[in-house]
């Protein structure tokens, strides 16, 4: 696989009782950070995996149903993808790829801010957050708002790349999408979490093989003690049995191969890293 490098981007948070990302978990509200995933590639420049958390998320939760999801998860905004890439001498005019993982609007809310880049993406994905009215698709944790208006013409879908195998310490996954058909990003399919959920694997220039897993699991001790959600909020989502078996095979790579990195976009272990490296 072609080396790149990665910088995460803390975009905010939101809190919510633990117990409805974890089985066991507690009743108390905690911290889920939304960490989106600056890439740089030696030939296609600043590639962004999710965008996180922006202002636009607050803008299109203001109006009733969609309030409900800033009810059901205060957020608190930190610094949008956006601003972070100006920060660090990256114009968002000059991303040239945006990486969506699925269409949830903790996920996608900063799309809007890199009007020129091609939007990769799975198709399950996109027809899932386009259908349903606007309750159903708050329930679901959609706001179509937040999808661009020119989003058809920059989309680049995942089913439609072409398959390659995954290096042997991926086991049990074994086949990606080739992004860029250059081996550096491998869109790989981790159903369950709601139609469309992807997550995407790297050779990283620091880290080696590094998994960015989405929401697959909500954090790293998740897949360690192999402890899914309730149905509770899996059936709300998603697919419960889905859920179940690509974290099991999330826990199995885990345990195969302690070598692999694997980033939950919600992780507060993979936040804390951010806050102090």
């Amino acid at each position: 696989m072609r080396e790149v490098s990665t910088q995460p981007l803390l975009t905010g948070q939101c809190r919510h009782p633990e117990v409805m990302t974890i089985l066991g978990g507690s009743l108390r509200p905690v911290a889920f950070p939304a960490v989106a995933m600056l890439i740089r590639h030696p030939q296609e420049g600043p590639i962004l995996f999710d965008t996180g958390y922006d202002a636009s998320f607050l803008e299109a939760t203001q109006p009733f149903p969609e309030r409900l999801y800033r009810w059901a998860t205060p957020v608190s905004l930190g610094q949008d993808a956006a601003s972070q890439c100006r920060a660090l001498g990256i114009a968002p005019k000059d991303v040239r790829h945006l990486v969506l993982s699925h269409f949830h609007a903790d996920h996608i809310a900063g799309t809007h801010a890199f009007p020129n880049a091609a939007i990769h993406c799975a198709r399950a994905g996109l027809d899932n957050a386009r259908s349903g009215g606007r309750f159903a698709s708050t329930r679901r944790g959609i706001l179509p708002a937040l999808i661009p208006q020119d989003f058809a013409t920059r989309a680049r879908f995942f089913e439609e790349c072409v398959a390659m195998p995954l290096p042997a310490g991926c086991a049990p996954f074994d086949v990606g999408a080739d992004l860029l058909g250059d081996g550096s990003l491998l869109a790989v399919d981790l159903p369950g979490h709601c139609p469309g959920h992807w997550g995407l694997l790297l050779n990283d220039a620091r880290w080696g093989l590094h998994f960015l897993v989405a929401d697959a699991a909500w954090s790293l001790k998740a897949i360690r003690d192999n402890r899914p959600p309730p149905a509770l909020t899996t059936r709300l989502l998603g697919d419960t049995r889905g859920v179940r078996e690509t974290l099991d095979r999330l826990h199995r790579l885990q345990q195969r191969n302690r070598d692999i990195r694997l980033t939950p976009c919600h992780c507060a272990e993979r936040a804390a890293e951010i806050a102090s490296p």
